[in-house]
C-alpha cells in the first residue's frame, strides 16, 4: 500500500534528510587510506546516538539476509555494491567505498547513499561513480507529478546502458517514510510511461547502481553482502525524494 505524506509530514522527513546528509558527508571526509570500516561505524553509532535517532539498519531481517543486521550503516567495498557488512579492513590506495545509511527521527525515516574512491581513482572506476549520480540526477529530473515510476526506471536505465553498464533489477528504489522500506518498488530498468502514478506526498527513495562487468550479484558468506558476480568495481547512489506539485524535494542532498 502507498501512502502518501502530507507537507508537515515531508519536513519532519527532511529533518531526518538533513541529518543523514550530515553524517555521510563527515564520513566523506573520514575514508581515507589507513581508516578501518569499523572505526566508520562507529562515527554512525556515536552520531545517532548524540541524536537520538534510530538506526533502521540495527536488527534488521529481511527475508534475504541472515539474521539481524548488527550495525548502523552499510559498507561496501570494490565489488561489493549492497548490504555490505561492516568488518575489520583497512582502506587501500583506489578502494570503490559505497556508503549507505538509513535513519528514522521522531519516526520518520530518510536513506541515502554515496560512493566515494579512497585515494588515487581509477579512471573506470570514476567514469563508474559518476554514471550511478548522474543516473540519479536524471531520474529525479523526473520525478514530478502525472509522471510514473517507468519514467525513473527508463531515466536510470538509459544513463546505464549509454555507459554500457548491465543492469540488475533485483534490488532498486523503493516508498519510504516510517519504515525504510514501503511501497512502491523502482527498478533501476523499466519502460516510461508504465507503473505506478506519481503524485504529490509520495516520498521515495531513488537508487541506482551499477557494476562494471556484470548484472549479475551474489552473497557473501557472512549472509549479508552482495557482490559483482564477475569481482568487478560496483558504485551506488541514493536519494530520498519527495514528490510535490512542482518540483521534486531532495530530502537527504548536503547542504
Amino acid at each position: 500500500m502507498v501512502e502518501l505524506k502530507s507537507p508537515a509530514e515531508i519536513q519532519r522527513m527532511a529533518v531526518t534528510g538533513r541529518f543523514v546528509a550530515e553524517v555521510l558527508s563527515e564520513l566523506r571526509t573520514k575514508a581515507q587510506i589507513g581508516v578501518n570500516l569499523l572505526e566508520l561505524e562507529a562515527v554512525v553509532r556515536e552520531r545517532i546516538r548524540e541524536r537520538g535517532a534510530v538506526s533502521c539498519y540495527w536488527d534488521y531481517s529481511p527475508s534475504f539476509g541472515r539474521g539481524p543486521f548488527r550495525n548502523t550503516v552499510c559498507l561496501s567495498v570494490n565489488d561489493a555494491v549492497l548490504h555490505g557488512l561492516p568488518f575489520d579492513y583497512a582502506l587501500r590506495d583506489g578502494d570503490v567505498l559505497t556508503m549507505d545509511l538509513a535513519v528514522s527521527i521522531d519516526g520518520w525515516v530518510a536513506d541515502s547513499a554515496v560512493t566515494v574512491i579512497v585515494g588515487t581513482p581509477d579512471p573506470e572506476d570514476t567514469r563508474l561513480v559518476r554514471a550511478t549520480e548522474d543516473a540519479l540526477a536524471a531520474a529525479i529530473a523526473v520525478a514530478r507529478p502525472g509522471n510514473t515510476i517507468g519514467d525513473l526506471s527508463a531515466a536510470i536505465a538509459a544513463v546505464a546502458e549509454a555507459g554500457g553498464y548491465p543492469i540488475n533489477t533485483e534490488f532498486g528504489g523503493h516508498g519510504l517514510g516510517r519504515t525504510m522500506h514501503e511501497d512502491p518498488h523502482i527498478p533501476n530498468q523499466g519502460r516510461a510511461g508504465r507503473g505506478f502514478w506519481l503524485r504529490p506526498g509520495l516520498t521515495i527513495a531513488i537508487e541506482p547502481w551499477f557494476a562494471r562487468g556484470t548484472d549479475r550479484i551474489v552473497t557473501d558468506p557472512d549472509g549479508w553482502t552482495l557482490r559483482a558476480a564477475d569481482g568487478s568495481r560496483t558504485a551506488h547512489s541514493e536519494h530520498t525524494v519527495a514528490i510535490t506539485d512542482t518540483e521534486p524535494l531532495v530530502l537527504t542532498r548536503a547542504s
